[in-house]
């Protein structure tokens, strides 16, 4: 007996193939998994049935409510007494008249965004010592020139019986309101999706750009690949596509992180020849944490070497099923060479964005994000802007992030000159003041104006935050913002020495889950802590725990700006208590550690009775004599002890500074190589906060 696939079914039926789906359990029982499940040819003649008798049926029915309003135009008399309706209005207004007056009695300021302790001691009247007092009980510490949040106000002024108010007429506000409004259904059109591809090196993510450029996108207006801007469009089945010109995962997760969740699916590019990589298991972490639906893509299937079912295998240990082996993720199998298997990708893609949904407003103002930019000597500042919702014409003016501009020239992604760009179109525009950067928001507003002074107030904001103190989730402040609701998913990256720990790992920190918040590991992997690593913490408001590893030196300086909490760990069960202690608000810890600087390894020498001794150049920081350290190798550290010996050529120091050579020796530890780091460090006692 034949079977049909349920999205074969819906077109013909002319339904989409969410609806079918739905249709299908309410009216006949019957459960599919998705749109590429298959029935038997008999349950789809019994639904074709169904669907022409309900069509008739509405048909009748339209006819007789054309009949039945013909009657009803006869105006008719409505016997409310309005009685009971005077009775409700007078307790109503009594009650509005006492909420009034209880608002009056109670003293109201009002402030914007931030405000400085000492503003707001003035406008409350009450002393700076007082008001400092009252933010350390709430767990804020603040200085006398520090500036609050809103929030934080709010919360201190009902301290002082005071009603802390916004500050209306908020030109910035406004704009952002404008943008946020949700556009009624009835002028929603379906748009384009947009797709990312990403995976490992080398596995031939731009050989697949390249195959779908030349099998798609013919001499018609409907298409083209980018020879000028990051992104291009092409046409399939009378339907556009949006690829993303954007490598890798980085710039992924780096606009995740600013807020831009550009990306309506992903395309997945796994070597059928080479397998599972680090990369493309990272890539799947951040497409899971951002929770965008993949296609895998198992290209160069005409490789001798390519084996599918392998690569399929490995998919599952991350959770990825394929369809046919009875999950949900499609997995087609393609060759960038010979163009084998594009085609039923690209249908495959249209399925996934059909049932998504996606749609759209045309016939309002226009807003997207910034894609990439760059500074062009002939024409200025160029931004390549991706059009979201609403349409983009020449002539209009725009705010970009902390910049803005008029519209003097939009180019498509051919190069050729356009007048206007609707939902999901890419473009290159031209007349901005300054270079944005990529993943900045941008919209319309009514003028130039407008845009200059919202540019102007979030540049002054930005300044401002500079100064301010963050709201990344750490060890230390986990509990108070499980308690001010918060953190609901506290995640977690973590990085290890071997597989068995982070496995272990995992299982341990999933099961402290609890009622009030859910402990999610977002990502694993073998090796040193990365600026990677770092990125993906900020984007997902996540914890990176390092398992006899240490974080590099970019992971450590993009850790402070990103303000991420990274801790490091040589016992599995300290880790795991250290997180369940910091739930519970009982995390109080007695020392720190403060690393004091870090020194390459040159060249080694063994001298007799001596032991081995390292020529070190010292890179970061300072080496103090007699402090503790650790042997770093490859990322992983091998060995922990104290400095024995410091010495600059050869006399004893106290210590060696950043840019200078010196000679050490590690007690009880000889197995030294070149290339090895060493660094050194104290633990320092931190007082407990009182509570």
């Amino acid at each position: 007996m034949s079977k049909i696939r349920i999205y074969e079914l819906a077109k013909e039926l002319n339904i989409s193939s969410k609806k079918l789906i739905e249709l299908l359990l309410e009216e006949f029982g019957v459960k599919v998994k998705n749109h590429m499940s298959a029935i038997e040819d008999e349950d789809a003649e019994l639904i074709k049935e169904f669907m022409e008798e309900s069509k008739d049926k509405e048909d009748k029915d339209d006819e007789e409510d054309g009949k039945e309003d013909q009657k009803n135009k006869k105006p008719h008399k409505h016997n409310n007494k309005g009685g009971n309706n005077k009775e409700i209005n007078k307790k109503d207004s009594k009650q509005e008249k006492e909420d009034s007056e209880n608002e009056d009695s109670q003293e109201s300021i009002k402030i914007e965004d931030t405000i400085t302790v000492k503003e707001f001691s003035e406008k409350i009247g009450k002393p700076s010592t007082e008001v400092i007092k009252q933010l350390i009980f709430m767990g804020v510490m603040a200085a006398i020139n520090q500036e609050i949040d809103f929030n934080t106000a709010q919360k201190l002024g009902e301290k002082f019986d005071v009603t802390v108010l916004k500050e209306e007429r908020d030109v910035d506000k406004e704009a952002v309101e404008q943008e946020d409004e949700e556009d009624e259904e009835i002028n929603l059109e379906k748009r384009p999706p947009i797709i990312t591809v990403m995976g490992h090196v080398d596995h031939g993510k731009t050989s697949l750009l390249d195959a779908i450029r030349k099998s798609k996108v013919t001499a018609t207006e409907a298409g083209g690949i980018t020879q000028h801007i990051g992104a291009y469009t092409v046409n399939i089945n009378n339907e556009k596509i949006t690829f993303l010109d954007t490598p890798g995962h980085e710039a992924f997760t780096a606009m995740r992180a600013r807020g831009a969740q550009i990306t309506d699916i992903v395309i997945l590019v796994v070597a059928a020849d080479d397998g599972i990589m680090p990369q493309t298991a990272e890539a799947i972490s951040h497409c899971k944490a951002a929770d965008v639906p993949m296609v895998v893509a198992i290209n160069k299937i005409d490789r001798p070497g390519a084996n599918v079912d392998k690569v399929k295998q490995e998919l599952t240990e991350y959770d990825l099923v394929p369809e046919d082996w009875g999950g949900n993720t499609i997995c087609i199998p393609v060759s960038a060479h010979t163009k084998e298997g594009i085609d039923t990708l690209l249908e495959m893609v249209l399925l996934t964005a059909e049932m998504q949904e996606l749609k759209a407003n045309p016939h309002r103002n226009a807003k997207g994000t910034v894609i990439e930019a760059k500074l062009d000597k002939g024409r200025g500042a160029v931004a390549t802007l991706l059009v979201q919702n609403g349409t983009l014409r020449v002539g209009d003016s725009i705010i970009v992030g902390n910049t803005y501009g008029r519209v003097r020239a939009l180019f498509d992604d051919k190069g050729k000159k356009i007048k206007s760009a609707g939902p999901s179109i890419p473009v290159e525009v031209l007349g901005l003041s300054e270079v944005p950067a990529a993943g900045d928001r941008f919209h319309q507003v009514k003028n130039e104006k407008t845009a200059r002074e919202i540019a102007d107030k979030r540049k002054q904001k930005i300044r401002e935050e500079y100064l301010q103190s963050t709201h990344k989730v750490s060890l230390e402040n986990l509990y108070n913002q499980i308690k001010e609701g918060k953190v609901k998913e506290l995640n977690i990256i973590v990085k290890a020495d071997v597989q068995g720990s982070i496995e272990a790992l995992k299982q341990s920190l999933q099961k402290l889950s609890n009622e009030e918040v859910k402990v999610r590991v977002i990502h694993g992997a073998v090796g040193a802590i990365n600026e990677t690593d770092v990125t993906l913490a900020s984007a997902s408001n996540a914890i990176i725990i390092g398992f006899n590893v240490r974080p590099d030196v970019n992971a450590q300086s993009a850790a402070e700006k990103e303000a991420v909490d990274i801790k490091t760990y040589r016992v599995i069960y300290n880790a795991i208590e250290d997180i369940k202690a910091a739930m519970v608000g009982m995390l109080e810890p007695d020392y720190k550690e403060t690393v004091l600087g870090k020194a390459e390894i040159r060249q080694t020498y063994k001298i007799s009775n001596v032991g081995t001794i390292a020529g070190c150049y010292v890179v970061q920081g300072k080496m103090v004599r007699n402090s503790k350290a650790r042997v770093i190798r490859d990322g992983i550290v091998i060995f922990e002890s104290e400095l024995a010996s410091l010495k600059r050529f050869k006399d004893d120091v106290k210590e060696v500074a950043e840019g200078y050579e010196c000679g050490l020796s590690i007690e009880k530890f000889n197995d030294i190589k070149e290339g090895d780091i060493i660094e050194d460090y104290v633990m320092e006692e931190v007082k407990k906060k009182e509570l």
